[in-house]
Order: C-alpha cells, then structure tokens, then sequence
C-alpha cells in the first residue's frame, strides 16, 4: 500500500454525495510550494489534488469550507483523460482515510487568528477523523480528545 500524507487549503466548499448507498465526501485541496529558480527569482507552484472521503460519518462537511487548513492521510490514484480538445491529460487523487482539520481562512472570530482564538477558549482547534474511529466534533472548538475518542490509529 502507498500511503500519501497531505497539507493544504481546499479551494472550495466540500460536496457530500450518495454514490451507491455509501456517502462520499468530495473536495479539493491546494498545496503551494514557494521556492527560487536558479537565479534567484522567486517562484510558486501549486498542486491540486482530487479528494474523496468514503465514510458513512458525514460530520466533517460542514468544516470543510473553502480557504480551510487541512492535514489528510490516504492512497493516492492517477486517473487519465481526454479533454474535450482531444488532449490527455492525467489528475491525482487522494482516497482519504484520515482527516484533520488545521484551521483556515473563514475565521468568525472578528478579526482574531485561530491561535488567540484557542488560547481564549483554552482547546484545541484541530479535529481528526478517521474511519476506523467515531470522533466528531461537538461544537466549534474543537474537544480534547479523551481515551475513549482516539484521535490516531496508533497502537500505543
């Protein structure tokens, strides 16, 4: 198995559909890369990747709004096309099996950043989710997890 480890913004609203009685979660993360070319001129360069998270658990939609900072785990899938030009052209995806979200852009704090705004409330912003877990946020602060709500899937 390929494991891809992901950070990035999603570029819009995340869409939940009902593909043959199981519920996917489609979006689409940006991750850019800023660097300098040989000699010396600033450049940027940005990867979109497709996202689907199969998961009965649909709780994270709401979340996942455009601007969003997200951390995702999964096994990537090069899909090929044609476009209507007749050109191929290939697209990554990612098959997610764990989300977390970092924070973002859509800030209702009125002007405060998600660090003063955590520190104010004493949480933790991040959520994780998992399929092999139910952790679901309960309101928009995220909860700390407890033993009972693992946030990883690591054994110890």
């Amino acid at each position: 198995m390929i494991k891809l480890t992901l950070i990035g913004n999603l570029g819009k609203d995340c869409v939940v559909n009902n593909v043959n009685g199981k519920n996917v979660i489609n979006f689409n993360v940006a991750h850019t890369e800023k660097f300098k070319d040989s000699s010396g001129t600033p450049k940027e360069k940005t990867i979109w990747v497709e996202c689907a998270y199969w998961s009965d658990r649909t709780g994270i939609a709401p979340y996942l709004k455009k601007g969003t900072n997200v951390y995702l785990e999964g096994s990537p899938d090069v899909r090929t096309y044609t476009s209507n030009d007749g050109k191929q052209g290939a697209s990554l995806r990612l098959n997610v099996q764990y989300v977390q979200l970092l924070g973002g852009r859509n800030n209702e704090s009125g002007g405060q950043n998600d660090n003063q705004q955590q520190q104010q409330q004493g949480g933790n912003t991040s959520y994780g989710y998992n399929n092999n877990y139910n952790t679901q946020p309960a309101t928009q602060a995220a909860p700390v997890a407890t033993q009972d709500e693992p946030m990883d899937d690591l054994p110890f």
